[in-house]
């Protein structure tokens, strides 16, 4: 008998660098545990090449990453998600379709690298790429076979406020307290 492979969905407006960081980073880090997808709202239609020269730079599988539209994933036969993370503010804020399954959502909003003109680009993807990293690395350790869904969503909005969280992502976090 198998185990359950979960799967997970990362959200942004563009799909063209966050959430593309972190389905590559959930594929390889997950090990085969997990599933991960990547979607966009309106999605740019190609992936940042800074994106694709980070992760291979470090080793993370670039081949088959796509931007494309959330819609693809609210059809029949989209896979049923587990998790879905929004990793761009705008994506938090719009009114998300209606996916398959009942996933368990949280916000682990990173500024966006994709902004960063010139010299600044590079370090603001590998800074994104790290604070993705630690979050998945955070989000792995979870007992997530045994744990209650009230506890899994308290854990994972804890897990979006770590180091790098969007400056939008820590004032909806003041607000809420």
């Amino acid at each position: 008998m198998s185990d359950k492979v979960y799967n997970v969905l990362f959200l942004c407006t563009g799909n063209s660098a966050r959430s593309i960081l972190g389905e590559a980073l959930m594929n390889k880090m997950g090990e085969g545990r997990f599933a991960a997808c990547s979607a966009g709202s309106q999605p740019k239609g190609d992936v940042h090449p800074m994106a694709i020269e980070v992760l291979g730079n470090f080793g993370y599988p670039a081949d088959g990453l796509h931007s494309k539209s959330w819609d693809e994933f609210t059809k029949p036969g989209a896979p049923e998600f587990d998790f879905i993370f929004t990793v761009c503010d705008n994506a938090a804020g719009e009114s998300c379709p209606v996916f398959p399954g009942k996933p368990i959502t949280a916000h682990w909003g990173v500024e966006d690298p994709a902004a960063v003109e010139g010299e600044g680009q590079r370090k603001a993807f590998l800074d994104a790429l790290s604070y993705l990293k630690r979050r998945i690395e955070l989000f792995l350790m979870l007992p997530i076979k045994t744990i209650d869904e009230m506890s899994m969503r308290s854990k994972l909005a804890e897990i979006g406020r770590e180091e790098g969280a969007s400056i939008k992502a820590q004032a909806k976090d003041a607000d809420a307290q």
